[in-house]
């Protein structure tokens, strides 16, 4: 079982990168940007308001702290997205040169990891180091000043999570698309379900609004380091794990019965677990969603043939 499944995720990994899958990310991306952009502008006041009676609540030498942790990763997310930008910007022309069209996206895709994992070495080397010259900095600022930027950055953090469900839910609704053309390429067929679309997204509506409801309760846990990111990882793999699981399943079987998924609960962890990590890096979480929808699509096809 678990050499089909690595089989799997290495198959998932190769097709979120071919042009097929590519353009519905880009599109989920764009249509993403659009409307959580334009009402993240709108509602913007509210969700700071939001952010700072949470911080009211809390001691300022914790604020402090834990803002300075709060920060440091907000940093880290800004040098990793200057990076991509700097080196697109500068070396694209030199790649597209270099590499056929159909090849670029995986550069791309491979840049930005790379940049992605340079910051978070330096940030591993140095992180104590950042995080005490941060806590300095907050220490010279009024009380009034650093609520506001820690109101900032949890507006920022409601606003993307809200980005990866409204991805999820493109990807659940994309699908079919994207999956008929693997089934196409790599069984030799077309035996894709094509009655289960509401049914699938209907379950990731309900999945989601109480993801989001669950969310909004722990935002206390924000300011807690380590148990913010235990929380937050053990959210979106629950999300996740029930979304693309049930996805992979209504695409293979008429009858759509979640019993189903009991006998592949360890796989389907892994798949969410490595599907949640995308999450963590700016431009690659548009891939997650997609990278364990295919995953278990062909996990759940290849053992259903063999």
């Amino acid at each position: 079982m678990l050499k089909n499944l690595s089989h799997s995720i290495i198959f998932g990994f190769k097709e979120i990168l071919t042009w097929n899958t590519m353009r519905y990310i880009m599109l989920s991306g764009i249509l993403v940007s659009i409307f959580w952009g334009s009402l993240g502008f709108v509602f913007w006041n509210d969700i700071i308001s939001l952010g700072a009676k949470l911080v009211e609540m809390l001691p300022f030498s914790v604020v402090r702290s834990d803002g300075a942790w709060m920060l440091s990763t907000f940093v880290w997310f800004q040098m990793t997205l200057m990076s991509f930008a700097i080196i697109i910007a500068f070396g694209g022309n030199f790649i597209l040169r270099k590499v056929s069209k159909e090849r670029y996206p995986i550069f791309t895709f491979l840049i930005l990891f790379l940049s992605a994992l340079f910051w978070g070495i330096v940030w591993f080397i140095y992180g104590d180091y950042i995080h005490n010259q941060l806590l300095k900095f907050m220490s010279w600022l009024p009380f009034e000043t650093l609520e506001k930027s820690l109101a900032f950055l949890i507006g920022f953090y409601i606003i993307y999570n809200a980005v990866i469900v409204t991805t999820l839910f493109l990807t659940s609704m994309f699908s079919r698309v994207v999956i008929e053309d693997i089934e196409k390429r790599e069984f030799g067929l077309d035996g894709v379900v094509r009655d289960n679309l509401f049914k699938t997204v209907k379950f990731t509506i309900k999945d989601s609004l109480i993801f989001m409801l669950i969310s909004l309760l722990a935002l206390p846990v924000l300011l807690v380091p380590i148990l913010n990111i235990v929380v937050q990882v053990s959210l979106w793999i629950w999300l996740f794990k029930d979304t693309i699981s049930y996805d992979a399943l209504a695409l293979t079987h008429k009858d759509v019965d979640k019993r189903l998924l009991r006998e592949y609960k360890k796989e389907i962890f892994i798949v969410s677990s490595i599907s949640v990590m995308f999450n963590f890096i700016p431009i690659l979480n548009l891939f997650g969603a997609f990278f364990g929808t295919i995953t278990m699509f062909h996990y759940l096809k290849y053992n259903i043939k063999g």
